[in-house]
Parts: structure tokens; sequence; C-alpha cells
């Protein structure tokens, strides 16, 4: 059975996408996904294959390549995450520091620019112009992963990224929603680079501010999603790592995020015990109408489960009824939702 784009039925927005790449069956022909579904997601539909910063596993992340990827393996969602430039620009990298993530430190005429800041001698994407970052090459962060497709892609803006988007869309006539992360907004707000205008300026200006538009905002900060509530009606997801500072939703309670946020992104590990059993934060999740979207899935990296690899730990959160996954390998979690969709 193929899988097709499915629906998130959140709270404000209706995330309705379509044609599977990975698969060539009519639309009209496949079951409806609350009838197949054997997942018990908040919805009942089937759950989403989130593409963490596109396939970011085989090629460098947040590359037009990688996205791309992403979405001939099948992945549901593609997540950007966001930094801001100098000059106001939302700049789609991960982290503010760019050595590890570009070819900077081999660009002379850049060297004057690598300074101390947050406890780390590097460059900063707030110290650049977005003209500047594109002018840089992507490299692969895990020096376990292959390195052969270094330097090959340029740094993204968001506005790139949306533009990719648009012409994908394009050429597969469907809809590909997105997830974007707002990378420390309070220290950006602190340089005077408030990321909160520059984001609701750009979805306006590409009539994504609304109800219908198929983007989830998500982000660490709780305020700045408080923030972001009256001037979205679009879904907004709270990321949990657990309790350390920086991860632990500003010390909100679910409850309290419940009250202006649509979903959470929490952690794996908060949700499954090591047997694989529940620890019960899902079930809390969703009895306050909270979607859950869990990361990360990697094939690489140790499993979370005393006994089983990283197959059968995306199998038990799957079983678990997380609404959504994200991976840096969708084709694994794509041919694992289907193998299970097929099991029943």
């Amino acid at each position: 059975m193929s899988i097709l784009r499915i629906s998130l039925a959140i709270p404000l927005a209706a995330l309705l996408a379509s044609c599977n790449p990975a698969a060539d069956t009519a639309q009209e022909d496949a079951p409806a996904p609350q009838a197949a579904s054997p997942f018990p997601t908040l919805t009942g539909e089937l759950p989403a294959i989130i593409a963490h910063r596109g396939a970011s596993g085989y090629l460098p992340e947040h590359t037009q390549a990688a996205y791309q990827l992403a979405f001939d393996q099948g992945a549901d969602i593609l997540e950007p995450d966001l930094m801001v430039s100098r000059d106001s620009v939302l700049i789609v990298r991960h982290d503010p520091y760019l050595s590890t993530s570009t070819d900077v430190a081999d660009r002379p005429e850049f060297a004057d620019r690598r300074r101390t800041l947050m406890g780390r001698e590097d460059w900063w994407v707030m110290d650049f112009t977005a003209a500047e970052l594109q002018s840089l090459n992507a490299r692969q962060v895990f020096p376990d992963r292959s390195q052969e497709r270094n330097d090959e892609f340029p740094i993204l803006t968001f506005g790139d990224f949306l533009d990719m988007v648009e012409g994908m869309q394009a050429r597969c006539d469907c809809q590909i929603p997105v997830e974007p992360e707002i990378k420390l907004p309070a220290e950006h707000t602190a340089m005077g680079l408030d990321p909160a205008p520059i984001l609701i300026a750009e979805l306006d200006a590409r009539g994504l501010n609304t109800e219908d538009a198929l983007v989830i905002i998500q982000s660490f900060d709780a305020p700045f999603l408080e923030r972001l509530r009256p001037l979205t009606p679009l879904p907004l997801a709270m990321l949990h790592y657990g309790d350390e500072e920086g991860g632990n939703m500003n010390g909100y309670s679910l409850e309290q995020v419940a009250e202006f946020a649509d979903a959470v992104g929490a952690y794996k590990g908060l949700l499954l015990n090591p047997d694989g059993s529940s620890t019960g934060y899902l079930e809390r999740a969703h009895g306050l109408g909270l979607v859950v979207h869990t990361w990360t899935h990697r094939d690489d990296r140790p499993s979370l489960l005393a006994n089983g690899d990283t197959d059968d730990e995306l199998r038990a959160l799957l079983a678990l009824g997380v609404d959504g996954v994200f991976t840096d390998f969708p084709d694994t979690a794509v041919r694992i939702r289907e193998e299970m969709l097929n099991a029943e």
C-alpha cells in the first residue's frame, strides 16, 4: 500500500498535502487515512514524517539538495531552522556559529569576523549580511557521515527556502507543509534582531500568515511563542527537551503551554522509557489537545531503548501515537510507517 501525504488536524490549521513522490497511486484510488491508520495519533490520522533539516543524514543539512532528497524519499513536512543575519534576514541554519556547517574558516576575506560569543570563539550568523552568508557553502556537521558533498551547496535564506518549496509544489502539483523553528529568539532580540516581526513580515508577504497556510512555527522559547500568538493564526509548537535550562519550556507546565500552543515538540526520551513503555507524557499532551511531534530519529545514533535498534525505537514511538517524527533519514521512517500500516 502506498502512503499519501497526510492531513494533520491541529487547532487553527489543517495541514493538507498530497502527491507523495515515492508513490504513483492516484489520490482518489487510495483509502482515507482515518480508515487505514493503525496509529493512535490525536486525530487518528497517519503520523507525519518530518524531514529534519532535510535528508540531513545523507547530505549537508539545510541545503536545497537535502530538502529535495527528503521530498523524493516521501517526507510529509520539511523543517528549516532559522537564525537572523546582521541585516535582519532569516537564515536557514541550526547553529549560530558557522565553522562546523560551512566553509567560512577557509574564506580569508572573513578571517577578521571570528570572535568570542556565547563562550565560543567562532564566526557567527548575526555578524554577516544575508548576501555574505549566501556566498558560503554548506558542510556536513557530523564527522562520521559522508563528507563527499561538502562545499557544493550555498547557504539559504528563508526566502530561498520558500522559493524552493514553491518550485517543488509547482513540479509535483501538490502542497508541502513546512515547520520552521526559530532559534535563539531572546538572544537575537537582545542584539536588536527580533525575529518575530521579520518572520511575520515574510509570511505576510507570501500569503502564508493565514489559517489555511501549511506552516507550523516552533521554538524552545515559550515567551517568544506567547508573543507570536496574537500575531498569527498559524499553529505554534512548543519544543521540550527536559529539565535543562533552554530546553525546559521556560519552566511552563504542559497545561500552561496548551493555553497558547497547538503542539509540543518533545524529545523522544520524554515519551518512552528504556523498556519501550510509555512515560505517560504523550497521553497527557493528547489529553490537553496538543499534537505531539517528537525528535530526532537517526539511523546512525544509539537507540534510546535498552533492547532494540533505532528501527525498533521508531516503531515504538509510532505505536505509542506520536503525531509526527523528526528524522534525518526520511526514507527509513517512511518505510517503517508503511510496514506498520501494511501489517494491519
